[in-house]
């Protein structure tokens, strides 16, 4: 019996596919679509196994569905653009659009090794001039529209490199290259307004029911929709200049307004600008301010710091009582209105900042159960429910009435009223860099800011970037920037900064519907495609990519370009694939190659491998350069075969679970692979199923079952995302195939036996394709199974004849009887009260009511 040889049948299968164009996507009105995008790679250069696993994820879902009649588009591109490019030009010289066009030729090789059913007639690249023209296109429509501004905005700016850094280049607040000081610098920079779409980003969260919660819980709490209270704090003496109407603040609790300790402003605010004119000190607190972090993540862990400016104002509630103004790190500008009233006892930034500035701690929301005399605030705050006390008229009430009330009498007061703010912040898209796509405007002396017409589009960028100094490569090109204006003629210069990233792969799944139409987007082909059925990537990308590209299809659609408002129907976050770390004693990390583990009874000890140096064995992580706990997917293949790579990676653990890559489980995937070809080949050539469906031989019949259920279990597994489960029932089914040997076996079992291999076939063809394609071409399958339909189920072959049913008395289980499959509960009834153990746990007792649970469960209630 031959062994079944990876290395060459997976080629031979992958040249057959592309042969006849298997996977090539087409518009078919008669028969169902069905559109699976896996998030687009950064092409790095290599594929990792983590890759592996989520477009195995998605491959399993295109193949199965072309196989259920659907016209599939399953298509592959690359998010090219962004820094890594920059990175390397920098650091080896090399072209960043060489370097990237050569990673995708490795990846693209890669990813056709994984034998991936896409269309790869599809494909492009945002650095593509044919994308990126099209995307300044829509840059310019949404421009018109009123949703792109420019306006003055702080970032991070590094005093050495010259540029702009995102907040993930800035460890420790120094810039990760240069290692410099970074400072905070206002900058005129190009935004989105994805404002404009808040209420419908939270509103149609509610419509993504194929979505998981938690992520629609974090674009939620992202966007941040509050209804709370705007309004304006006297000050005790004269009001500073321009503030003559008050201080406005914005609070989500104004219940908490008797519990005021100070107010706080941001370190850009108007006012704390105005106090740094006359006062050195608050001069001096806002630069360090300015040094410090900028991103909320990070400004949520710093320390706590603040500055009295000495001002004063006055209590809305109580014209006596005064609080002081202290400009503070932990205030942002643009949320709400750059300005706070702080009740710390209730907040914890405020208590860690009222804590370190001995300022007054005033509890005013009793929790449930406690003692208004004796509750007292500590280090934590109070942030849950109760009661408002120390508050006057809000004593008494509950928190959402007392936040009401509070608003009633502000607005009664003229001060303020009642107002919805948003946490979410229009999108800012530009970029100080050279290897993006270019912002199609031009600035005029004259005219100003001017939008480029179409006509002039592609803007694209120059061939000969140097990316050599700091700084953005494209403000320094002695050419490309200088041209005429559009509207006047007279001299005019390009706008050098360039697209966020995010902005690519805010609407790529719109131009796969066809990539290289002659507009953005081919109305026609995104009507039949749109939105992607099955949407599959990390959850990393939960927040930002998902909300802007979610906000970009709301746009399109607004301006006729889509029929949907919403681009991903189904989301699926998968888990990561994880591997053992290991370290030696001299802190170094290891590859997973370099080490031999050696296991002793329970105990597993690691050596750095052909020597007796003893190997930390670390914590199982996420699949990490930095700790080398990589496994290359190249070797896996060589050494056992895609097919036994991809059933691993799915067959561990759950797909949205993280999986840890162990030697043994690819070892058990490639035994399994092996057995299967192994019953292919023990099968008589010629054989037919046509005899199966009227034999009576048991052993026949029982093997029709076990086909039947497999066919059922698979096919809802498959639907439900469970694909290691649908991968154990094809395991117990190769043992009932095992059972039943060709050997010997009678012309019933063999016609059983065909039938199970030809379901087996289809049924493994979308975790390990080539081996399906080999072993459906073994027994002699029509055709490629690539192209064969799903297998069928019988339902009568599906249900059991008797079922097992529990018996509770008075709720708790006191045995199980068997009962005929749909019997009636009378029968059932009188099956349990013949049943002797039951009788005997009844003993005593006066039966009241039996209910019958048809098929499920019996329960009596006795007394």
């Amino acid at each position: 019996m031959a062994r079944y040889n990876p290395k060459e049948t997976e080629p031979k299968w992958r040249q057959a596919w592309a042969d006849v164009d298997a996977f090539r996507a087409a518009i078919d009105p008669a028969r169902p679509k069905y559109y699976v995008l896996e998030m687009f790679p950064y092409p790095s250069g290599r594929l990792h196994m983590g890759h592996v696993r989520n477009y195995a994820l998605g491959d399993v879902i295109a193949r199965f569905k072309r196989a259920r009649g659907f016209s599939v588009l399953h298509p592959m591109g690359w998010d090219a653009f962004g820094l890594p490019a920059e990175n390397a030009a920098m650091e080896r010289g090399v072209d960043p659009r060489g370097w990237t066009y050569d990673n995708i030729a490795r990846m693209r090789d890669e990813l056709k090794e994984l034998g991936l059913s896409i269309d790869w007639s599809r494909e492009f690249a945002t650095c593509d001039v044919e994308y990126y023209g099209q995307q300044q296109a829509l840059f310019l429509e949404l421009y018109d529209r009123g949703l792109v501004y420019r306006r003055e905005a702080t970032v991070n700016w590094d005093p050495v490199d010259q540029t702009v850094l995102a907040n993930e280049q800035v460890v420790d607040g120094r810039g990760w290259r240069s290692g410099a000081v970074v400072e905070k610098r206002k900058l005129n920079q190009w935004f989105l307004r994805i404002t404009e779409y808040a209420d419908q980003l939270v509103d149609d969260l509610e419509t993504l029911d194929r979505w998981p919660e938690k992520v629609r819980v974090m674009q939620e709490n992202w966007i941040g929709r509050s209804r709370g209270l705007r309004f304006r704090f006297p000050f005790a003496a004269s009001a500073p200049a321009g503030f003559e109407a008050g201080l406005e603040v914005y609070t989500t609790r104004p219940d908490t307004l008797f519990g005021a300790s100070f107010v706080g402003i941001a370190p850009d605010h108007p006012l704390a600008e105005l106090a740094a004119r006359s006062d050195p000190k608050a001069a001096a607190f806002i630069d360090k301010c300015r040094k410090g972090a900028i991103s909320e993540a990070e400004i949520e862990t710093q320390e706590k710091e603040g500055y009295d400016t000495g001002l004063k104002v006055k209590h809305p509630f109580d014209p006596n009582w005064e609080l002081p103004v202290w400009i503070a790190n932990f205030i942002l500008m643009d949320y709400g209105t750059g300005a706070i009233f702080a009740c710390p006892a209730h907040d914890q930034r405020d208590l860690d900042f009222a804590r370190k500035y001995d300022l007054p701690v005033r509890p005013v929301v009793l929790p449930p159960g406690e003692d208004p005399k004796a509750f007292d605030v500590g280090t934590e705050a109070y942030v849950g429910p109760g009661v408002i006390y120390n508050s006057q008229f809000l004593d008494g009430l509950d928190v959402e009435t007392a936040k009401t009330k509070a608003i009633d009498v502000i607005e009664g007061q003229g001060l303020g009223q009642g107002a919805t703010v948003y946490r979410l912040r229009d999108w800012g898209v530009a970029r100080q860099r050279g290897w993006g796509c270019p912002i199609p405007v031009v600035h005029c002396e004259k005219d100003g800011v001017v939008p480029l017409p179409k006509s002039a589009l592609p803007v694209a960028l120059p061939q000969d970037l140097d990316f050599g100094k700091p700084g953005n490569a494209l403000g320094r090109h002695p050419a490309w920037k200088h041209t005429t204006c559009p509207k006047c003629g007279g001299p005019a210069t390009r706008e050098t900064d360039t697209l966020d990233t995010f902005v690519d792969s805010s609407w790529y799944f719109a131009r796969f519907a066809n990539p290289h139409a002659a507009e953005p987007i081919d109305r026609a082909a995104a009507d039949y495609w749109m939105p992607v059925d099955q949407y599959i990537g990390g959850i990393e990308h939960a927040v930002l990519h998902l909300l802007y590209a979610r906000f970009m299809t709301k746009a399109l659609a607004d301006a006729g370009r889509l029929s949907v408002r919403e681009p991903f129907e189904g989301l699926f976050t998968q888990g990561m694939v994880t591997h053992e770390t290991y370290r030696r004693q001299n802190g170094e990390w290891l590859e997973p190659g370099e080490v031999e583990i050696v296991v002793e009874g329970k105990t597993r000890r690691a050596t750095l491998g052909g020597t007796d140096e003893v190997v930390e064995i670390g914590d199982v992580e996420k699949m990490s350069k930095s700790k080398k706990n990589t496994v290359a997917p190249g070797e896996i293949f060589e050494a056992y075969g895609v097919d036994a790579a991809r059933l691993f990676v799915m067959s561990d653990s759950p797909p949205d679970r993280d999986v840890q890559w162990t030697t043994g489980g690819i070892e058990g995937a490639w035994r399994f692979v092996n057995r299967v070809w192994d019953e292919f080949e023990s099968q008589p050539q010629g054989a037919s199923s046509g005899l199966a469906a009227g034999s009576d031989d048991p052993a026949a019949q029982a093997l029709r079952v076990a086909t039947h259920k497999t066919v059922k279990a698979v096919t809802e597994a498959i639907e439900t995302f469970r694909f290691n489960s649908g991968i154990a029932r094809l395991y117990e089914f190769l043992n009932a195939l095992k059972a039943n040997p060709a050997k010997d076996a009678t012309p019933a079992v063999l016609a059983a036996r065909q039938e199970a291999l030809e379901a087996f076939a289809r049924l493994v063809a979308p975790f390990t394709p080539h081996l399906a394609e080999e072993a459906w071409a073994r027994i002699g399958g029509q055709g490629m199974v690539v192209a064969a339909p799903w297998p069928a189920f019988d339902p009568a072959l599906t249900e059991d004849a008797v079922k097992v049913l529990p018996v509770q008395v008075n709720g708790k289980r006191r045995g199980e009887i068997t009962a005929p499959a749909g019997a009636e509960p009378a029968d059932v009834e009188k099956i349990v009260l013949d049943d002797p153990e039951i009788a005997r746990r009844l003993e005593g007792l006066t039966i009241r009511k039996v209910i019958v649970v048809k098929d499920r469960i019996v329960n009596i209630v006795a007394a």
